[in-house]
């Protein structure tokens, strides 16, 4: 604006009064000096007016960053500041439209702010519905990451209403600290439970190696097998290489042991077997026979008291000649085992009898027993092929000696098992060949 034009602009809002510069009132500000005459009047309105020219691009340019800016809050106190100038900064000008469009600006920031803490607010909220709804928690480590972002995004998300602060900061920081506490108790717990575990395993370590050399064979045996189950009831987690290792120590001093014991039984045996080995094979040749013979009893429950009578008095017949030993063991149990198989057959056929209420003939009964025992046998291979594959899987490790025998064990029962059904099918299919000629 050139000095003329800007005279007369200074000369609408100001005046000169006995050689001072004055701006007239405007709003509820009264009139008030803004300056004195240093060479004319003229050039000293001008000068003001340059001054309220400077003021005014301030202004815009405040204005102009809160227009393209995203954070437009943070220029509430530069407004507020400007408009406090509007009433002490000396120039001469329309202060009357500076301040009406300052607080126009500040109305706007003012709404801005609180949309943005409405918003804030329905953020921070649903952070504590998050919050709370993890606080009960046993996943220690995925839900410790999950509120460590979520406190993150605590910490970025903008201010809310001063009234509602402290109310939701408390409520967000109980249902963390709720989490962390029990995450705290659960590993003391944790620790406390591995030390008792750490010193229960080295206490029953100590009182097998005291046991591992003793001569009293019965007794000692009693006392290692309940320092096993007590093993088995200490609980706790310790560390896999301390439980290796604890675990090797103490299988040491209980197999030393029994190795011991059964040097010593292998000795008496090979010293005094000789002299009963042929007794005992009559006597179990005897036993043998009479298993033989149970099934053609009429009386099929007469036959199972039998059989079990019969396996009671093997246990007691003593051992025979390794070289005949198997053949004559595995004579005795198929004999015991086609009784049993027998009588689960008949309870099984009884059920499926009384369930139809049919009555069967000689050759349907023999037919049912034959599709019955195929049922079977398919279910014993299904069994048998999964012991097989856990064997399989198990590793040559001597822990797993145990389980290794107890796998194999089963594997011959379920063979032997599977053997006897295919021999009763063949007995059937013998009373059907007979029944048909």
């Amino acid at each position: 604006m050139e000095n003329n034009d800007l005279l007369e602009e200074a000369k609408k809002y100001g005046f000169i009064q006995e050689q001072q510069v004055w701006l007239k009132s405007f709003m509820s500000y009264p009139a008030r000096q803004v300056g004195e005459v240093k060479e004319s009047e003229d050039d000293s309105m001008v000068y003001f007016a340059k001054r309220f020219e400077m003021f005014q691009d301030k202004v815009n340019n405040l204005l102009e960053r809160i227009a393209t800016s995203d954070n437009k809050g943070s220029f509430l106190m530069k407004v507020l500041h400007m408009k406090e100038q509007v009433a002490s900064y000396d120039a001469l000008g329309d202060f009357d439209k500076i301040y009406h469009t300052l607080s126009k600006a500040e109305e706007e920031i003012n709404e801005t702010i609180k949309q943005n803490r409405e918003k804030n607010l329905n953020t921070k909220i649903n952070l504590i519905q998050q919050a709370e709804a993890l606080q009960d928690s046993i996943e220690w480590q995925e839900t410790t990451d999950q509120l460590k972002e979520l406190r993150t995004t605590w910490i970025k998300t903008g201010p809310v209403e001063k009234e509602l602060t402290e109310e939701i900061e408390e409520r967000f920081k109980a249902a963390v600290e709720v989490f962390f506490e029990r995450k705290k108790n659960f590993f003391e717990d944790k620790k406390r439970m591995q030390n008792r575990a750490y010193e229960r395993y080295k206490e029953l370590i100590a009182k097998s190696v005291a046991l591992q050399n003793s001569d009293d064979w019965e007794g000692t045996t009693a006392k290692l097998k309940d320092l096993q189950n007590q093993w088995k009831e200490v609980g706790g987690t310790l560390p896999r290489k301390v439980t290796t290792k604890f675990w090797t120590d103490f299988r040491r001093a209980h197999n030393h042991f029994f190795d011991r014991l059964k040097n010593k039984i292998n000795k008496e045996k090979a010293e005094s077997r000789e002299q009963y080995y042929e007794v005992n094979y009559e006597k179990k040749k005897a036993l043998v026979s009479e298993a033989e013979q149970l099934l053609q009893k009429s009386n099929l429950g007469e036959a199972i008291r039998r059989a079990k009578e019969l396996q009671a008095e093997w246990k007691k017949a003593g051992p025979v000649h390794p070289s005949v030993s198997d053949n004559i063991w595995e004579r005795f149990i198929k004999a015991c085992d086609k009784i049993f198989e027998m009588s689960s057959l008949e309870h099984y056929i009884r059920k499926r009898q009384q369930a139809s209420g049919e009555k069967q003939s000689e050759t349907d009964g023999l037919h049912a027993r034959i599709n019955a025992l195929k049922d079977f046998i398919k279910s014993d291979k299904q069994e048998l092929e999964v012991l097989e594959s856990n064997l399989g899987k198990l590793s040559d490790a001597p822990a797993n000696d145990a389980f290794r025998n107890m796998l194999n064990g089963k594997i011959r029962n379920f063979n032997r098992k599977i053997n006897t059904k295919q021999e009763l099918i063949e007995l059937f299919n013998s009373q059907l060949s007979t029944i048909s000629k």
